[in-house]
């Protein structure tokens, strides 16, 4: 049976080169958020139209990846991320994306710490809400009772208590 992992949290917390680092070490596939490359590719700033777009992209591409993974299937965000970022610019956020969350098919979610130092980046909007956006992720993963686990250290620690993590967790 295959097991979806979602790594998800706050900006600059290491998630994407996370779950590149657990597809490899697994020997399994991951998805990449579809938010990056559609933000890059925009030409304009994004709109909550386009969170909606994204939503639904990064779904249809985890459906897609998950026919091809074996045992697990790493996801870099999740949708947990768009309502956030969707409530925290726009003040609410679409019922498809609501209802989505609601139909959880991840074994586990693994919320990156806020231990890793800030890295800048184009797409990246506040360096200092780290902690504020933490907690959010914290609780709505409580809200819904799902299956999570924080995962923090810097450089191989941090991959190395990943691991340890999904081991015990699944």
């Amino acid at each position: 049976m295959l097991k979806r992992i979602a790594i998800t949290g706050p900006e600059s917390t290491g998630k994407s080169r996370l779950c590149q680092q657990l597809a490899e070490y697994y020997h399994d596939l991951w998805v990449p958020e579809f938010a990056r490359e559609y933000i890059d590719k925009l030409g304009r700033p994004y709109t909550q139209a386009d969170i909606l777009t994204i939503a639904k992209s990064q779904v249809n591409l985890e459906s897609e990846t998950a026919k091809k993974a074996h045992r697990f299937l790493f996801c870099d965000t999740e949708l947990i991320v768009t309502k956030i970022w969707s409530e925290h610019k726009y003040q609410n956020c679409d019922p498809w994306i609501l209802e989505q969350i609601k139909k959880n098919d991840y074994h586990l979610y693994l919320l990156c710490d806020i231990d890793l130092p800030w890295e800048p980046d184009p797409q990246r909007e506040h360096p200092d809400l780290r902690e504020y956006f933490f907690e959010k992720y914290r609780k709505v993963l409580k809200f819904h009772k799902f299956n999570y686990k924080i995962v923090s250290g810097i450089g191989k620690e941090r991959l190395d208590n990943a691991i340890k993590l999904i081991n015990n967790s699944l």
